[in-house]
């Protein structure tokens, strides 16, 4: 009886013992190696949670207890998607961690990551610094400035509570009628190398002696980046958007593959594939290219995410047989699908295809310890749940400078004067009356193009910044008489004694393929107000676009001619340097073509015939002016 007694006593203890002490597990010490943490918490996982982490889904079919029942490891705001109109960075942060309750609320407490496409500045948000767009970064060839660009991007990324962005895009854009032309550094494979530079900007410089190929986030103010899109989307037959890359390997490793050696030398963390296809073979079912060599010959150690259903465009027509697209995507090598609305069918089908051994518990496991690895490594186990610190860094002023600085140096200056020896610009201050005509002049929409507050951006002043209108009236001497007229008629310029005209002209907004373009024609009014007015007087015509346009009909009546390329929130960019406070120094990252007949045209061609060639740029020299 006794020795029950004290057998009884002991088991007490010890279960007292047990729940005084929570259980020690190694995933959640920090202090634990990265492959022990990764292994502690893999063994303690079912099915059902890994399946969770390798599951992204949009916000709007989110919430925490979505997160919550099935394990979502991720979420994401697509092209628009907001947590409220003009939503301030507190309000974004709130949301963020809404979700990520869900997420701790789980059996593990394994945090989601939440993701984002910011590809020029924090571009879905309110308020935030809109940067030049990916081409007029390529004209001032400068990875220094690419990289603060990418160090200003973090920091507003985190001030909404966000770790994880979509960029760099590092296609190769080989031909302009591509509507993500724009998205692309050069048509010339060692500028977007060099501008991967946006990496350690996002990500934080590596460590000495850091393990090649394995994700890197250097603190609470930097984010996980995402190379796109793996592999050769910038080379698609007659640049048709997620259509079809014709070439030989060759010229698939040497054109189109070498950014992706620089993003995983520089720690990329994710890679997304491409909708495209190499060859007829789909990217997003190409095990050779995503496992055989990303991630066995390259040695990439982070996750690769499909684009947005991108899955379910492995079948034609899309989501004919889901199940088959599920099976291929997984199978070649997908970590983590961008599912993003039908996540239910998503987890089911995956499930069931385990569980068939149709796919193996090795292929899901490599999945989602990548997954972890890039959470670990982010810091999102120790600090789940943002704050408030950073919501001043959102649109502060030293992003918008920084953002003005990248519009001046993405100028290129591709004529200055008829004859070349009586250069117009830069332009007198002091003129008695200018004019200003053309809608791109005063409105912020049409200055960011896509991927702006919405996905395919919009007219109208829909976010904070300056435009060009504004920067020249701040520009001028208090004394010069600036009138703007949207669509001024020849009439009105003859009746009127303008010392000069500044003419702004260009595109529309635009992402992907609605911006697939086959003639290229500058749009409507810009050829006939540039008839109308530069018929009359003196002008500069300033095009905004996100590539060359079919310009040579109307070279010979401009008198200078200005690639402002889609510049963003900070107009006052443009105007420093059309009055002198700059000189020009772009360089063009595209070859300008003359006919879209010449199309598709890269500099190095055979028959390479350019109306402005690669590389080209007049420059000026900053002036001083009373």
């Amino acid at each position: 009886m006794a020795n029950s007694t004290v057998c009884w006593v002991v088991l007490c203890l010890l279960c007292w013992f047990s729940i005084g002490k929570a259980e020690y597990l190694k995933y959640k010490d920090p202090n634990q190696p990265l492959g022990a943490r990764i292994r502690d918490l893999m063994k303690r996982m079912t099915l059902e949670e890994k399946i969770g982490q390798m599951t992204q889904i949009e916000r709007k079919v989110g919430s925490a207890k979505v997160v919550k029942d099935y394990f979502i490891g991720s979420l994401l705001s697509g092209g628009g998607s907001v947590p409220a109109p003009k939503a301030t960075a507190k309000e974004w942060v709130d949301m963020v961690n809404e979700f990520q309750k869900g997420a701790l609320a789980t059996r593990l407490g394994i945090p989601m990551i939440y993701g984002i496409d910011a590809v020029h500045g924090h571009n879905n948000v309110y308020n935030a610094t809109i940067f030049p767009h990916n081409i007029g970064l390529g004209a001032t060839r400068d990875p220094f400035l690419v990289k603060r660009i990418g160090a200003a991007t973090a920091l507003e990324v985190r001030a909404t509570g966000i770790p994880y962005t979509f960029a760099p895009c590092i296609a190769v854009c080989r031909d302009p009628r591509w509507g993500r032309c724009y998205e692309s550094y050069s048509e010339d494979h060692t500028i977007v190398q060099a501008m991967t530079e946006l990496i350690p900007g996002l990500q934080g410089d590596l460590p000495a002696n850091y393990r090649k190929g394995t994700p890197y986030v250097g603190g609470k103010d930097k984010v996980v980046a995402c190379a796109k899109h793996y592999v050769g989307d910038g080379g698609t037959y007659e640049g048709i958007n997620e259509n079809n890359t014709i070439i030989n390997s060759h010229g698939l490793f040497s054109i189109h593959m070498p950014a992706y050696y620089n993003s995983i030398i520089k720690g990329v963390s994710t890679v997304m594939v491409s909708y495209s296809s190499w060859n007829g073979k789909k990217m997003h079912a190409n095990r050779a290219l995503i496992t055989g060599f990303l991630k066995n010959t390259l040695k990439f150690r982070g996750f690769v995410i499909s684009d947005w259903q991108g899955i379910d465009r492995i079948t034609s027509p899309p989501d004919a047989n889901y199940t088959y697209s599920v099976q291929a995507s997984i199978h070649a090598g997908l970590d983590m699908v961008m599912v993003p609305n039908n996540y239910t069918e998503f987890i089911d089908d995956l499930t069931l295809l385990v569980k068939k051994n149709v796919i193996p518990m090795s292929r899901i496991d490599d999945a989602v310890k990548r997954i972890l690895r890039v959470k670990f490594v982010s810091g999102l186990f120790e600090n789940p749940l943002a704050d408030y610190s950073l919501t001043d860094q959102l649109g502060n002023k030293e992003h918008r400078e920084l953002a003005r600085e990248a519009v001046r140096r993405s100028l290129v200056l591709l004529k200055n004067g008829k004859p070349a020896n009586q250069p117009l610009l830069p332009l007198p201050k002091n003129a008695p009356k200018i004019l200003v005509a053309g809608r791109h002049a005063n409105d912020i929409g049409l200055q960011c193009g896509g991927w702006t507050i919405k996905w395919q951006g919009e007219i109208g002043n829909i976010t904070a910044g300056t435009t060009i209108l504004e920067a020249i009236k701040a520009t001028v001497d208090p004394t010069t008489d600036v009138v703007y007229k949207e669509k001024p008629d020849a009439t009105f310029v003859k009746n009127n004694d303008f010392s000069y005209a500044i003419v702004v002209v260009g595109e529309t907004p635009y992402a992907e393929t609605a911006g697939d373009n086959l003639n290229l024609t500058l749009p409507a009014p810009g050829p006939s107000m540039i008839k109308h007015v530069c018929g009359v007087v003196k002008c500069v015509v300033v095009i905004i676009s996100g590539r060359p346009l079919v310009i040579e009909p109307f070279l010979g009546s401009m008198d200078a001619v200005v690639a402002a390329w889609l510049p963003g929130s900070e107009g006052q960019g443009v105007s420093d340097v059309l009055f002198g406070d700059y000189g020009f120094t772009g360089k063009l990252p595209r070859t300008w073509f003359k006919s879209v007949d010449q199309l598709p045209m890269n500099v190095g061609d055979r028959h390479y015939d350019p109306l402005f060639p690669f590389g080209f740029g007049l420059t000026t020299s900053p002036i001083t002016q009373s």
